[in-house]
């Protein structure tokens, strides 16, 4: 009965969609204000009807209840209770409902939160909102229903993808959704605008913290899966630059941009139609990954559906969406006027040139991505474009990104001159090349990367520091201490985001230039040298699991004649679903990372044993999560929560304009 219920509530859902997505524009248009105060009850009964649904189904997994399609194929009695949770969002079917729920979740949020916006704006806003979620009930109810019943249900399901059956898959998929479906409602907020033909600063002040809080959603839900990747499939990588991860990649990119842009929209009220754009296009890219994942037109190991139908449907939503929007743009992009003036050296200017290398590099991993797909259609030829690409076209943007960051942070707006900044960043710069160059004369090969990356993690990380510094103005070092402490949250924020993305620079440079590996077969009681650890295979048993069957290796890690580690790597065979997965032991250190992995018995006796050294392996997710931190202290400080704008910001310039 309650899974009737929940295909009820879906349904009803939709309908309800259907009405704010119309009733609200209407009066916004005409001016009547019952029929636009409809917008927020509607939104949150919207949102209640899709959790109800997303509860009964959840409660199908829980119970293993195999009469229900989905759950048959995803689920098993003897899978433990996190997976069969999980099993929800593993699907197609599931993670499409989860990803409707996240549109209506915003869409409630808005209508709770929304107060300070002019009902005009927030009717509209809920009303666009509306239509991306009725686009995906649609699409859920006619091709991917998660109720769809079977006629003779099984004893037992099929079980859940072996690779999904871990912590880091059961947590990166709704951190992920609440990224880049969370940035419809930035699309919302420009679409509104557009619609209403008014892009003010308090426009930009509503915008920055939906954006913030989808981008802090993303990077969490990124570095998971990257997490997820490195140890669970036994490759030792933490990005493969598959088509899926750049789906997720462009997006937090675009967004980062956004994010940036909308500053100087509510600062200056300059980059107004840019940043609108870029809203637009923000989105985009999120209806351009769940296209890729689920039309199988792009291979990829990440793909939930191979479905032509389903990819048709969603390709005709990424059309309506973005070439409505996108036309509209065009239609109004000359009367949104830039009012702010500012030099050529200003934060402004540097603010500008962070958004282009942020778009440009997400429009190169684009290209990479879509480019087989290209190639097969125009030129019937099959090719791949793989990491050595990605990472000569890529990185460079990346690397003067983080030159100038540090720079555009500590100038002030409207016009600043280039040589003051830079006396005040001087101690930051004299770190940082001293440390590249220590890095350099202390390594055995000639490799630029390890160097380069330490020298511009240590100038973002200092640089940030040193923009606390200035801000907190003249005085003794004690006082100036104080007034750090006491400085706004979304100083505090933007220096930890900051200096994040040199940490994860710090590790992505060291773990690339300085990485040793060993791939060998190796037999019991024998040991071996990588590098300065001494490993040795003690034994190989078999072990059997709640849902499997383990083959588990006990290795001895040795630096010198101390031992450092007992580590159990192990290869796992899921019977229900015939397939094996590899579960690679981790022993993790803040300078380094040994990481193990074992493969299969070889005929003249031993073990296949993949051993590698892998330096600053941790700093990459570190840092991800600070930069997700510095999102979390932006977002509690009350002026960038609160878009009604009542009280202005203090002036805290770390530099006056000149």
């Amino acid at each position: 009965m309650f899974i009737e219920l929940g295909h009820f509530a879906l349904t009803l859902a939709f309908a309800v969609s259907l009405v704010q997505m119309v009733i609200p524009l209407i009066g916004a248009h005409k001016g009547w204000s019952g029929w636009m105060a409809m917008a927020e009850p509607a939104a949150i009964a919207q949102f209640l009807l899709t959790g109800l649904s997303f509860a009964a189904l959840t409660y199908a997994f829980v119970t293993s209840d195999f009469s229900l399609r989905i759950v048959t194929a995803n689920s098993h009695t003897l899978k433990p209770m996190l997976y069969k949770v999980s099993g929800v969002w593993g699907n197609h079917e599931g993670s499409m409902l989860l990803w409707v729920l996240i549109v209506t979740l915003f869409g409630a949020m808005a209508a709770l939160f929304g107060g300070g916006l002019p009902p005009s704006l927030r009717a509209r806003v809920l009303a666009v909102q509306s239509a991306i979620g009725a686009a995906f009930f649609a699409f859920i109810l006619f091709t991917s229903n998660p109720f769809e019943r079977l006629a003779m249900p099984p004893f037992d399901g099929r079980d859940l993808n072996p690779l999904l059956q871990d912590p880091g898959l059961a947590f990166h998929p709704p951190f992920l959704y609440l990224g880049y479906v969370g940035l419809s409602i930035c699309f919302s907020f420009a679409v509104a605008a557009l619609i209403e033909g008014r892009v003010d600063a308090a426009w930009g002040r509503w915008v920055r913290p939906w954006t913030l809080a989808a981008w802090i959603c993303l990077t969490i839900g990124i570095a998971l899966g990257s997490w997820w990747a490195y140890y669970e499939l036994g490759w030792g990588g933490f990005w493969f630059w598959d088509p899926v991860e750049n789906a997720s990649f462009m997006p937090w990119l675009i967004a980062a941009a956004l994010l940036h842009s909308a500053i100087v929209v509510e600062k200056r009220e300059s980059l107004k139609s840019w940043t609108i754009l870029l809203a637009i296009v923000a989105f985009g890219f999120s209806l351009i990954g769940a296209f890729i994942t689920r039309s199988g037109i792009i291979t990829s190991v990440h793909a939930f559906a191979t479905d032509p139908t389903r990819g048709v449907f969603l390709l005709l939503i990424l059309g309506v969406f973005m070439g409505g929007a996108l036309t509209l743009f065009a239609a109004r992009a000359n009367a949104m006027e830039a009012k702010g003036v500012f030099g050529l050296v200003s934060r402004e200017s540097a603010l500008v040139f962070n958004n282009i290398l942020l778009a440009v590099s997400a429009f190169v991993v684009f290209i990479g991505t879509i480019w087989p797909l290209v190639a097969e259609m125009a030129f019937d030829r099959k090719l791949s474009v793989g990491a050595p690409f990605f990472n000569m076209a890529f990185t460079p943007f990346m690397v003067i990104l983080g030159i100038i960051l540090p720079l555009g942070a500590i100038m002030p707006w409207k016009r600043a001159r280039l040589g003051r900044a830079v006396r005040y960043l001087l101690p930051a710069m004299i770190l940082a090349v001293a440390l590249g160059a220590l890095t350099w004369a202390m390594q055995t090969g000639r490799s630029a990367l390890g160097p380069v990356g330490i020298a511009l993690g240590t100038w973002l990380v200092s640089g940030a520091a040193m923009d606390l510094w200035m801000r907190a103005g003249r005085g003794a070092a004690g006082a100036k201490l104080a007034r750090i402490a006491r400085l706004p949250r979304a100083d505090w924020g933007k220096a930890v985001a900051h200096s994040g993305l040199g940490i994860t620079m710090i590790g992505i440079a060291g773990m690339m230039a300085w990485q040793q590996e060993d791939i060998r077969v190796a037999q019991i009681g024998e040991r071996f040298e990588v590098g300065e650890y001494g490993i040795l295979l003690d034994k190989v048993e078999r072990v059997e699991g709640p849902n499997y069957l383990s083959t588990t290796a006990t290795v001895t890690v040795w630096q010198a004649d101390e031992q450092v580690a007992t580590m159990y790597p192990e290869k796992r065979v899921y019977p229900v679903a015939a397939m094996p997965t590899t579960e690679a032991a981790l022993d993790n250190g803040v300078l380094r990372d040994v990481y193990i992995a074992i493969g299969d018995p070889q005929d003249g006796g031993g073990w296949a044993i993949r051993t590698y050294i892998k330096p600053f392996a941790n700093w990459i997710w570190a840092g991800a999560l600070i930069m997700a931190l510095g999102g979390l202290l932006s977002l509690s400080d009350r002026r960038v929560r609160v878009a009604a704008g009542a009280r202005k910001e203090r002036a805290a310039a770390p530099m006056p304009a000149e």
